[in-house]
């Protein structure tokens, strides 16, 4: 039997929201959905701005700042993180998965910490609302051994059951924290704000690297109407994601108001905007719905999809407010533990929210 809340809409849940998001759609993937086949998310080669001068600098900020404001996502290349680390994560991920037994697992059942919701995510309980057909597991920058400003000593078995994979994705974390400042930089200087307004915010700043397994679909799961991972925005001020695998990923376009199914590159980049940037942004940078649904080749059937996003946050004292220079503002400075908090307590319930 198909499970009730798969016919939910994003719009039953507005209340939570502390951005704008005026459209509406289903939660899970429809048999009815459309598609849009003409529209392409752009890629760029963002070797450009690392390594250009100031006029290719300013060329591709233009460029990729109005791809962003367009729809929120867009593909980078020749941002230097070799592919082989990502064949690596592929390989190292389903091994996590696949070894941690599911009394560990349940051992470091996620729960708040700060902003976010950190530890494991057992199948169909991503949230009280999303029914999804993954396993995650959530660590936040506390979880690495790092510099960072803390008074407690780390260690590295308070986050994890088994210690020798911290090293493993402490790996990928640093290769993609180089890259937090720079995209950054060119958002802002894409939509006309110094480009250094957050350098200091973004040092050392708090971050969200989840795992997530998907496991292939028997029959029934096939035929729940269950998605992969449902619809929905995120909470961040933006999302690395390095280009899966197994394909599935699909954006809202609120143009057409259909479904795009994205395809990059094999070791390029997916970067998409959340809730925080279209906050500072005065609603200039969209958070732009995204969902992970069956394969047109119905690999999902046969193949497990994995991936590893890394969210990037400011730490929960930040205050977030309109960046100059971008019009009357539309919203209130808020701190960003109860900006997320209240956002996403509609994933966890509304004692998650921090007055």
């Amino acid at each position: 039997m198909n499970d009730p809340d798969i016919n939910a809409v994003n719009q039953d849940f507005i209340r939570y929201d502390q951005v704008a998001k005026g459209h509406t759609y289903k939660l899970a993937e429809s048999s009815t959905d459309e598609f849009d086949t003409d529209y392409e998310i752009q890629t760029f080669d963002f070797s450009r701005f690392l390594r250009g001068n100031e006029n290719e600098r300013k060329l591709f900020a233009e460029e990729f700042g109005a791809a962003v404001q367009d729809i929120g996502f867009s593909i980078l290349t020749g941002h230097g993180v070799d592919n082989a680390l990502y064949e690596e994560m592929n390989e190292r991920t389903e091994e996590y998965f696949a070894t941690t037994s599911m009394e560990d697992k349940m051992r470091f059942r996620a729960a708040r910490h700060g902003s976010v919701s950190q530890g494991y995510f057992p199948i169909r309980e991503t949230s009280d609302i999303h029914p999804d057909l993954v396993e995650g597991w959530v660590w936040c920058r506390r979880a690495f051994d790092l510099p960072q400003n803390r008074e407690e000593k780390f260690r590295s078995e308070d986050f994890w059951p088994d210690t020798k994979f911290e090293p493993v994705f402490r790996e990928l974390v640093l290769a993609h924290e180089r890259l937090i400042k720079p995209i950054t930089q060119a958002m802002f200087q894409g939509i006309g704000c110094d480009p250094h307004l957050y350098d200091a915010k973004l040092t050392e700043t708090n971050f969200g690297l989840r795992l997530n397994y998907y496991p292939p679909l028997d029959a029934k799961d096939d035929a729940s109407g269950a998605g992969r991972l449902l619809g929905h925005e995120d909470v961040d001020l933006f999302t690395i994601l390095p280009a899966a695998e197994v394909s599935g990923l699909q954006v809202w376009n609120h143009h057409s108001e259909k479904w795009v199914r994205l395809d990059p590159p094999a070791g390029s980049l997916i970067i998409n905007t959340g809730d925080y940037m279209q906050r500072i942004s005065n609603d200039r940078l969209p958070s732009t719905t995204h969902r992970v649904g069956k394969p047109i080749d119905g690999s999902h059937r046969s193949k497990p999809r994995i991936s590893f996003p890394m969210a990037v946050y400011v730490w929960e004292d930040e205050i977030l407010d309109v960046l100059p220079g971008l019009g009357e503002p539309k919203y209130e400075p808020i701190r960003a533990i109860e900006f997320h908090t209240h956002s996403t307590a509609k994933f966890y319930g509304d004692d998650y929210a921090v007055k």
